[in-house]
């Protein structure tokens, strides 16, 4: 089949892989996208997994807290200028309150939301109207926690990344630490307990794969799986990952030293899943596959 420049340019921003390396990827594997950032992690050229979160998209995130309650959600803007704006910073605020004084758990039901006689997907599309570029709500998510337990929350860069997290137990400094290393570290689990099988299953594949593409000996790859697969879990769970501060120190030994623990998190980094338009890109891959 046809690879297109729209395809080449969405795999190299996912995996950082040179741009015949991703033609060459797609045109393996018949155009299927995930299968040739499998394709390419395989073969050394690039590591996926780290890539995959590239931020493509403007505006900010942000964490509202109130008692036992506190919603996290993402606010997008066209540009990072706007999201600079005094008016979409009291919007991004405006709506952070109405969530939050409201039951919704979702964006859907946000949208839904009266606020002032309007719909809060009415005064989003107003605002749009007054701002000059399309705003829109994503991903909101409501955090509960019992009156014993404690909120963290950070936001980096005034909000291009948000986190809330719960606590074990109410100690403002060492779940503000927490908020800050999930923040730079990005965890994807809490600890190896919540990693699926199918995950395991598909990590294993691609790291037996590489060893068997660097010529070890097939009698020895399966021990190098089991300790790649070892620091891959590392990497993305929180509790096994050096803490920030400290990287000599794992998270779960921190915590443990402050009697405390995380029960839950959530890390938002703005645009993350949305692709962001870039004409003169798209045309520099466009000439080179004419070639």
């Amino acid at each position: 089949m046809a690879i297109t420049a729209q395809q080449v340019k969405e795999l190299r921003e996912r995996t950082g892989a040179g741009m015949m390396d991703c033609k060459g990827a797609l045109e393996h594997t018949n155009g299927d996208m995930e299968a040739a950032i499998d394709y390419l992690r395989e073969k050394g050229i690039a590591k996926a997994a780290k890539k995959a979160g590239r931020i493509a998209a403007e505006g900010l995130c942000n964490v509202v807290i109130n008692g036992n309650e506190a919603v996290i959600y993402e606010l997008n803007s066209e540009t990072d200028f706007v999201a600079k704006n005094n008016q979409f910073l009291d919007l991004l605020n405006e709506v952070g309150q109405a969530i939050l004084n409201s039951k919704v758990t979702n964006s859907e039901e946000a949208l839904q939301i009266v606020l002032n006689g309007k719909t809060l997907e009415t005064v989003i599309a107003d605002a749009t109207a007054t701002i000059g570029e399309k705003i829109s709500l994503r991903r909101v998510t409501r955090v509960t926690k019992s009156a014993s337990e404690g909120f963290g929350s950070y936001l980096h860069m005034g909000g291009r990344i948000a986190v809330i997290n719960v606590m074990e137990k109410d100690d403002f400094e060492v779940a503000k630490d927490m908020a800050m290393h999930i923040a730079a570290q990005n965890p994807r689990y809490l600890d190896r307990s919540q990693v699926d099988q199918e995950t395991l299953e598909h990590e294993k594949h691609v790291l037996t794969q590489q060893a068997l593409a660097e010529g070890k000996p097939a009698n020895i790859v399966d021990k190098m799986v089991i300790g790649r697969l070892n620091k891959y879990l590392q990497d993305i769970c929180l509790v096994d990952q050096g803490f920030v501060k400290d990287p000599d120190q794992k998270v779960s030994e921190y915590l443990k030293s402050n009697k405390n623990s995380v029960k839950s998190f959530i890390r938002l980094a703005v645009g993350e899943g949305i692709e962001k338009k870039e004409e003169d890109f798209a045309a520099e891959v466009a000439a080179q596959l004419k070639k």
